[in-house]
């Protein structure tokens, strides 16, 4: 994990130095604590890992990480976390519109997120992303964990000429065998 985060953050210093500087500085081990402590959660690792290379980007900051979406701070994340979740059974009645496993931690500004799944769901594998559509069904599954997400973030940029970057940042090509589709139904 560590491996794709430096390697990342070489490729957006150098390739992005703009969009870098909006990036929010990391979080320590005791400001994590503290917010597991007020959220009542436990993250895994990578996530922690995550969040201790950068906390997200700036809320000024409308340029996309990756897949036309921004990167959420940690807080930010576990507090539409835990709105979202509040939501089950009451604005959100289809099995898994929602699922309280997911963490938001990329956001498109329009209510749709890609999500790390603690819980698993659709396939069994903690730690997944899943993507979340406020409008549609789609629940697609498009990494089987955070470190294969940034490892194909950052093939994308090895392959991306600079001069093709668009506003969407938005990647092409997955691990293999993903996206894996799913729907709430």
């Amino acid at each position: 994990m560590q491996k794709q985060l430096t390697t990342l953050d070489q490729y957006l210093s150098q390739l992005r130095p703009e969009f870098y500087t909006h990036l929010n500085a990391p979080l320590t081990e005791e400001a994590i604590a503290a917010l597991e402590k007020s959220y009542a959660i436990t993250l895994p690792e990578d996530l922690k890992t995550l969040y201790q290379w950068k906390n997200g980007q700036r809320d000024d900051c409308y340029e996309a990480f990756v897949n036309n979406s921004g990167f959420l701070p940690l807080q930010e994340a576990l507090e539409v976390a835990k709105e979202m979740t509040g939501m089950i059974g009451f604005d959100f009645d289809v099995e898994n519109w929602w699922h309280a496993a997911w963490i938001p931690i990329f956001h498109n500004g329009g209510g749709d997120y890609i999500c790390y799944d603690t819980g698993g769901v659709f396939t069994g594998t903690k730690g997944q992303l899943v993507e979340f559509w406020h409008r549609d069904s789609d629940r697609n599954v498009i990494a089987p964990d955070l470190e294969g997400f940034l490892q194909v973030v950052n093939q994308y940029y090895e392959e991306t000429a600079p001069a093709s970057f668009d506003d969407f940042f938005t990647l092409e090509y997955f691990i293999e065998g993903y996206p894996k589709r799913f729907y709430a139904e």
